[in-house]
This record gives structure tokens, C-alpha cells and sequence, in this order.
């Protein structure tokens, strides 16, 4: 049997279908408490984990990330939570990444092992003790053995950065996403040098992920190119979005809107969105494909299908989804009947169905920095 390919050779090949957002599905499900938003779960609901992953990797899913989001040792001891003290950052980080592997081996997908910012970063820590707690992490994804690495979800380049070289250590691959938007990082370090700095610092794959809607965020990812061909400087391009409608998001992109995060719902994508989305990814010339926070398996398998013709394939989760609507030539009604063509759903405009609502909110613009008193680590409540 050959040996399964990895990340880099399956770029260099074509597109590569990530997985969508792990900690805002498992705290719908009831299995992720939100606040601290750190991955217990896979050591208390395993099997919640297992499936999720499992839905992911039937819609089309060719990496699956193991659920090791905010599961650095000073995250899952901060402000109440006890998640350290109960089941240690090594334990969590290994549970997570054991899970992904057997899920993967039902089918063709890679995992990796991500890391994401840190409260000592946020708290003025030093680079040392910042880079300790990825360490910490890190050494557990090696241990089990992970495909790949990404650093996700930085704010910062700079933490970003010595992420970036922590993984790099490691003789593995390395992806790096930040969840910024056009304005540039929250120290005001512009996008196009937030693109040349990840590289520089090791990083094979670079782009961005959550805080902003799809569209947004490939306005970002190609600062992100023009960036890097000005530089003379060479990366796979990555972009994991949210399924979330962010037009009126500010510097911090959903973090800031006054629904974030219990009254969202509204602003989610369809899967036509998706479908657009994917596409004019792809046309950008962004090779990992993906999402983040409100992406679900149907997004991800409309991602997939909409690059079926690219990939040469269908997902298995296609069986029960003809494309474009093509299944609703079976319904009973025949007004249902005449929408089973792609040009009825690329035009729908879909209305929200809240007739006091306003179209868009106004964001707090919050727009603290790491040192400030408000982001201080503690053990406990304030």
C-alpha cells in the first residue's frame, strides 16, 4: 500500500478541503461551553468529537482538525476554568488527536495539530513563556504523530510568529492563519507584511481564518498575495472563514458585534454563499479551502461540489444532495418542482424573516492590546 500523500504534496496537486468549525457546533450540541471555549470534549464526549468528524469527512473533508483549539495550558486554566487541573494539556491535546487519526483512517484525510493565541501573550508575558505553552502542545502533537501543524486564529503577528518558529522546530509542515481582517493585525502591522513575516518565520501555508465572512476574508488573502509577490516570496494560499455574514464587522471582525456570539444565527450563509465562496477562492488561486466558526458538513460539502469539477470528484455526503436543487424535481408541489435549477438559487435573495430587525449592527471597537489590565491572565473569575 503506498504511503498516504502529505499536505504539501496535495497542494502542489491541486485543492485541498478543509473542515469547518469544531467549537461553535460542539457548543450548540450542548458539549463545548462557550466563554472559555477551550476542547474538554474530547476527553468528557468523545464520541460527540468522533462524530462531528466524522460528518466533515463525509462532506468532503481532506484534513481533519484535531479539536485542540484554545487547549494551550494557560487557556484551560484561565478566568474559572479547570480544565488543566482536571485532565492536563497533554491529555487533552492527545485525546483530540487520537480521535481525529481514527476518524481519518475510515478515509483519505490528513490531521493536524493546531495551536492558537495565548492569555500570556494577551497578558505581556515574555517570548520564552509564551513559546513554552505552544511547546507544551506541540510536543503532544508529535508524540501522536500529526501530519502537519497550524497556528490559527492570531491576532498578533508577532505571537503568530513565534508560533510559527515552535512548529517549524519540529522538521513538520506549517500552516499559519490569522483572524484579521484588511485593517492588518491589532498592532497595526498591515496585512501584505503579515503575509511576508509568516513566511519568513517558517510558514509553508499562510492566510487567514474566522472573525470575518467568507467574502472579507479573501479581500484579506489577496493583500496577503500581493504581499508576497512584492516580496519575491512563495507559500500556499489558505483561507478558513466564518459561515457568518460580517459586513458591518469592525477591526475584530464578529468578536465586536453586540450578537456575538449567542444571536448569530441570522447572519449565516447558505450553501449557495458557499458555493460562491469557494469559487472565487479558487480563482484567487487560494488552494486550501475551508472554513471556520458557523461552517457546518453542508457547507463544506458545498465546497466540494462546487470544485468537483477541479477535483475530478464527489464527496460521499453528495449521495443524498443532487447538485444545484436537482432533487427537488421530486417533490410533491410543483411551484418546489420548478426551483430544481442553479439559477433560482444563485439569484435568491433570502430574507431573515425579522421584520424589526436592522440589516446591520453597530460593533463595539473595543481595541485593546496585549499589557492591557482587561486581558490579564488570572486563575480566577474577576
Amino acid at each position: 500500500m503506498s504511503a498516504k500523500k502529505g499536505i504539501l504534496e496535495r497542494l502542489a496537486e491541486g485543492i485541498v478541503i478543509g473542515d469547518g468549525g469544531y467549537v461553535w457546533q460542539l457548543e450548540k450540541r450542548g458539549y463545548v461551553k462557550a466563554g472559555p471555549w477551550t476542547p474538554e470534549a474530547s476527553v468528557e464526549y468523545p464520541d460527540a468529537v468522533k462524530q462531528l468528524h466524522r460528518e466533515f469527512l463525509r462532506a468532503g473533508s481532506d484534513v481533519l482538525q484535531a479539536f485542540t483549539f484554545y487547549a494551550s495550558e494557560d487557556k484551560l486554566d484561565n478566568r474559572g476554568n479547570q480544565a488543566a487541573e482536571k485532565y492536563t494539556v497533554r491529555g487533552i491535546n492527545a485525546a483530540s488527536c487520537k480521535i481525529a487519526r481514527e476518524v481519518a483512517s475510515e478515509g483519505n484525510a490528513l490531521i493536524l495539530g493546531g495551536l492558537s493565541q495565548t492569555p500570556s501573550y494577551l497578558s505581556g508575558e515574555p517570548k520564552a513563556s509564551v513559546q513554552q505553552e505552544f511547546k507544551k502542545q506541540v510536543d503532544a502533537f508529535v508524540e501522536n504523530n500529526v501530519d502537519f501543524l497550524l497556528c490559527e486564529y492570531f491576532e498578533h503577528v508577532e505571537e503568530i510568529e513565534w508560533a510559527i518558529e515552535v512548529c517549524k522546530a519540529t522538521g513538520k509542515a506549517v500552516a499559519a492563519t490569522m483572524c484579521i481582517g484588511t485593517f492588518g493585525d491589532l498592532h497595526g502591522v498591515p496585512v501584505d507584511q503579515c503575509a511576508v513575516r509568516m513566511v519568513r518565520a517558517g510558514a509553508n501555508i499562510i492566510g487567514v481564518n474566522c472573525h470575518f465572512d467568507p467574502m472579507r476574508s479573501l479581500e484579506t488573502i489577496r493583500l496577503m498575495k500581493h504581499g508576497l509577490e512584492q516580496a519575491g516570496l512563495k507559500a500556499y494560499l489558505m483561507c478558513q472563514p466564518l459561515a457568518l455574514h460580517t459586513p458591518d464587522a469592525g477591526r475584530q471582525g464578529f468578536i465586536d458585534l453586540p450578537e456575538f456570539p449567542f444571536a448569530l444565527e441570522p447572519r449565516t450563509c447558505t450553501r449557495w454563499d458557499i458555493h460562491a465562496y469557494a469559487r472565487k477562492a479558487y480563482e484567487l488561486g487560494v488552494r486550501y479551502i475551508g472554513g471556520c466558526c458557523g461552517f457546518e458538513p453542508f457547507h463544506i460539502r458545498a465546497i466540494a461540489e462546487e470544485l468537483a469539477p477541479e477535483r475530478g470528484r464527489l464527496p460521499a455526503g453528495s449521495q443524498k444532495h443532487d447538485p444545484w436543487a436537482a432533487g427537488l424535481k421530486m417533490h410533491t408541489k410543483p411551484w418546489v418542482r420548478e426551483r430544481a435549477n442553479r439559477q433560482y438559487w444563485q439569484d435568491i435573495k433570502p430574507v431573515s424573516g425579522r421584520p424589526y430587525s436592522a440589516s446591520m449592527s453597530q460593533p463595539e471597537n473595543w481595541g485593546v492590546v496585549p499589557g492591557s489590565k482587561e486581558l490579564k491572565q488570572q486563575k480566577n473569575f474577576d
